[in-house]
């Protein structure tokens, strides 16, 4: 993994936890001579990540619509900034420029870049890992539904293993470097689905 896609906020929250993580993880992919590739603020964890990866001579790529870069103040310090037409543009530049995805705390918009990057791993149009960094237990009720859609049967028993979850940065790349593709649903015949 060369470059990774993280998602996260561009929101500050009064728990300094959350932007302290982000800065951790921009410094840590940097210092592991790993490219980020983000959505192009400067506010936020999201500013947190890049300024972080940049101090530590990191490469930072920044991918924003053009809607949003006066609303979220556009980083204009990046190795590079894209800008594109719209959300749809944003992620799929995400998914051709990354090695990978890690998903830090966020909102609806992370959550919608976090639930594409499986679904489209599901599907079979990207077949890179999909990391979730569950600081001080944020994500635990979301990784409980996960478990939940697979326990029904929403999610197939060779997509369980999709979300790949841990507390730590170091833990979630090693379980993200010894990622192995799951067969995908647009592989499988009509009767396996």
């Amino acid at each position: 993994m060369n470059r990774l896609a993280i998602y996260c906020g561009s929101a500050t929250p009064a728990d300094p936890a959350y932007i302290d993580t982000a800065r951790a993880v921009g410094r840590g992919l940097a210092e592991r001579g790993m490219g980020v590739v983000y959505g192009g603020g400067r506010l936020g964890l999201m500013g947190a990540v890049a300024d972080a990866a940049l101090a530590a001579r990191g490469q930072v790529i920044g991918v924003i619509p053009q809607a949003l870069v006066a609303a979220e103040v556009a980083h204009r310090g990046l190795t590079e900034l894209h800008t594109v037409a719209g959300m749809h543009e944003r992620k799929a530049l995400f998914t051709e420029l990354a090695d990978g995805f890690v998903t830090l705390p966020g909102g609806t918009g992370t959550m919608d870049e976090l639930w594409e990057a499986l679904s489209w791993a599901q599907l079979g149009y990207h077949a890179k890992p999909v990391g979730l960094l569950n600081i001080a237990g944020f994500y635990d009720p979301l990784v409980a539904m996960w478990e939940r859609m697979a326990e029904v049967g929403f999610v197939r028993a060779q997509h369980r293993g999709l979300l790949i979850v841990a507390e730590t940065l170091d833990g979630l790349l090693a379980k993200m470097a010894a990622h192995v593709p799951a067969r995908s649903i647009v592989a499988m015949t009509a009767a396996e689905l």
